[in-house]
């Protein structure tokens, strides 16, 4: 058994690891309840938008077409790997680093596949084995649309252009603080709707103006930009999610360990006493014999 000193300073620094936890989990929470709130509140209008546009690009034929339709062999593939700068967060970035091996070994085995980062945790990790063409770790610091747009629309020129085949975003998509799924997205090219959802769309007499093709070439990339801002989203609201879920499990298990050792303590603390006891009473003993 560890003498009195040792336990005293073990319950000392399990006590300050508590500390330290507990105050992480209150800042988390601060920060997923503002983080919360955005995401719910652009994830209907993301999806209604995504799901008008790609329903007005299936209508469109030849040269009407959008760019960013455009369905080609899949050769070249691109992609974004979206982590978090911190750690502390539970499975949050290990089941993104994972899925994007995944992708890379089995999914797309045989193509060429390049990956962007966003976040650091994902970039010293797949940096080490695959080929990572650029990380972005300050997009956390000030997200915001006007940001999330710079690189959204660097994913679309690379598409365009015919470097990339495919774009795909591997992101955790937030459910509540205790449940994140790991989403693989494609973000181009668009994705193309189900023929009985594309056919009941183009049925419905709508009235464009100006025409169908104007709208389709100035929503379809407001939309994708919208599209990636949301996954950033849903990332960052996750991260504080999962944040906040695992400090909250290590602050209570540093207080059972806590309990656990001062229990030990006390009965070592007493033991010492009884052994102190026990040599007075036969001291005494001797001397009157």
């Amino acid at each position: 058994m560890a003498n009195l000193k040792e336990l005293r300073s073990r319950i000392k620094s399990v006590s300050s690891t508590m500390q330290i936890t507990s105050a992480m989990k209150m800042v988390s929470a601060a920060k997923l309840s503002k983080a919360q709130d955005a995401i719910q509140s652009m994830r209907p209008y993301s999806e209604k938008l995504t799901e008008l546009l790609q329903s007005l690009s299936a209508s469109l034929e030849g040269d009407q077409a959008s760019v960013y339709g455009d369905q080609r062999d899949i050769n070249n593939v691109l992609l974004v790997s979206i982590a978090s700068n911190r750690g502390l967060a539970g499975a949050f970035n290990t089941n993104i680093i994972k899925a994007s091996k995944n992708l890379v070994d089995t999914v797309y085995s045989g193509k060429k596949v390049d990956i962007i980062t966003i976040g650091k945790k994902a970039n010293d990790i797949l940096s080490k084995e695959y080929s990572v063409i650029e990380n972005n770790n300050a997009i956390f610091d000030d997200l915001s649309f006007a940001n999330a747009e710079v690189i959204a629309q660097k994913l679309m020129d690379v598409f365009v252009a015919g470097s990339y085949d495919k774009v795909v975003l591997v992101y955790n998509q937030f459910v509540n603080a205790a449940t994140q799924i790991v989403q693989a997205e494609q973000f181009l090219p668009i994705k193309e709707v189900e023929n009985n959802e594309a056919s009941s769309a183009v049925s419905l007499d709508y009235v464009y103006e100006p025409s169908k093709e104007e709208i389709v070439e100035q929503l379809i990339p407001k939309s994708l930009k919208v599209q990636f801002f949301k996954a950033l989203r849903d990332s960052f609201a996750s991260e504080h999610g999962a944040r906040m879920t695992a400090m909250h499990k290590a602050t209570d298990n540093a207080t059972e360990l806590r309990d656990s050792l001062k229990l030990v303590y006390n009965k070592a603390r007493q033991a010492s006493i009884t052994n102190e006891i026990l040599e007075i009473v036969g001291g005494a003993e001797a001397l009157n014999n």
